[in-house]
């Protein structure tokens, strides 16, 4: 081979090798859609304090989705950034701490009530689908609902499948606040939010098994009495944990609202908290965690999320008191994360307020 022959094989080669390179280098970082981009990978623990998000995700429900993504979802609306309600915002994470905002639940308002926001969601993933159940009301209304809706993707768009009862169907007042939990072969809705009338409580009914309906609504059972809303339960060991939110939700750096904790050897109760107080009755339970000096209103919990060296986290909202309200007027209630230890069997926060110090996350 002479020295031109060489030099010009030298330079072929060069230029293959430098087309591969760049059909490789733009499959991987253009190509739409690409699978490599989207692949969580696994995380480790960082620090960080609150919120883990803002400027709102009031009463957030959080899943851990089949794409390995943690999805969060919070009550319609306003931000106040001039994109005007969003109906059930969408966020997403793979720590539980840093979150990006995906789009909204609905592209539609269900139309099955005339008027009112949805509130207060509760997704769960279902035979290969995710169920969104969802509060339908106003404030002050006399006739909520609930209703729920599926979607192939956790980042939705969630096509509604209709009305699973209104109040006066099912003869509770202020219906909302809907809470899933199966349990064997049977399916349960939890649902109720404060009220001063007798017949007002935290209930349960059981769910057809294709949980678009109840199979029958004679048959509730009252869990909590009226003075709880935002059920959420965690069964861990021999017990069934009941979290529930007291006080006022919204009333910006006035807000009261806390969390408190009773347990049950049964799903369906009875619910006793730590002095032995049954929650059917007003006033019972044992205190998680109230506001603080900086954060007013800590509540509506999330379900709790086990990170992979088995600790527990928390994830509720909260009102920074210093920024308590959003431009269009509604209380900021930002996204909160707390670490829960466990101590004889229940459920401790430190110091039982939002914490406020740098600290180590979870990992997963």
């Amino acid at each position: 081979m002479t020295i031109k022959q060489f030099q010009t094989l030298r330079k072929s080669a060069i230029s293959y090798a430098c087309l591969f390179l760049l059909f490789s280098a733009c499959s991987k970082s253009s190509a739409p859609g690409n699978k490599e981009e989207e692949k969580p990978l696994p995380t480790q623990p960082v620090q960080f304090n609150n919120p883990v998000f803002e400027p709102v995700l009031a009463d957030p429900a959080i899943i851990k989705a089949a794409d390995g993504w943690f999805y969060g979802y919070g009550t319609e609306d306003n931000w106040g950034d001039g994109q005007g309600n969003r109906l059930v915002p969408v966020i997403r994470s793979l720590d539980l701490i840093k979150w990006t905002v995906v789009g909204n639940a609905f592209t539609t308002k269900p139309q099955w009530k005339t008027d009112g926001g949805i509130w207060a969601p509760d997704v769960v993933f279902i035979d290969n689908k995710y169920y969104l159940y969802y509060s339908y009301s106003v404030w002050g209304d006399t006739n909520p609902g609930i209703g729920v809706a599926i979607a192939n993707s956790p980042a939705g768009p969630f096509v509604d499948k209709g009305k699973l009862f209104l109040s006066n169907e099912v003869g509770v007042p202020n219906t909302i606040d809907p809470f899933y939990f199966a349990e064997a072969d049977k399916k349960y809705l939890f649902f109720g939010s404060y009220s001063t009338a007798l017949n007002q409580g935290t209930y349960a009914v059981e769910l057809a098994d294709d949980g678009f309906s109840v199979k029958n609504l004679a048959n509730k059972v009252k869990i909590a009495a009226g003075d709880f809303e935002a059920v959420m339960i965690h069964k861990r060991n021999n017990y069934y944990y009941f979290f529930g939110s007291k006080g006022s939700c919204c009333n910006g750096s006035a807000s009261t609202y806390q969390v408190r904790v009773a347990r049950s050897t049964s799903l369906l109760g009875p619910y006793l908290d730590k002095d032995g107080r049954s929650i059917i009755e007003r006033g019972n339970g044992t205190l998680l965690i109230s506001g603080s000096d900086k954060y007013a209103g800590p509540g509506h919990n999330s379900r709790i999320m086990t990170d992979k060296n088995g600790a527990d986290w928390l994830l509720y909202h909260a009102i920074l008191k210093s920024n308590p309200i959003v431009p269009g007027g509604a209380s900021r209630r930002t996204l909160m994360l707390d670490k829960i230890n466990w101590v004889g069997d229940w459920p401790v926060i430190e110091n039982e307020i939002p914490g406020d110090i740098l600290r180590k996350g979870p990992e997963f």
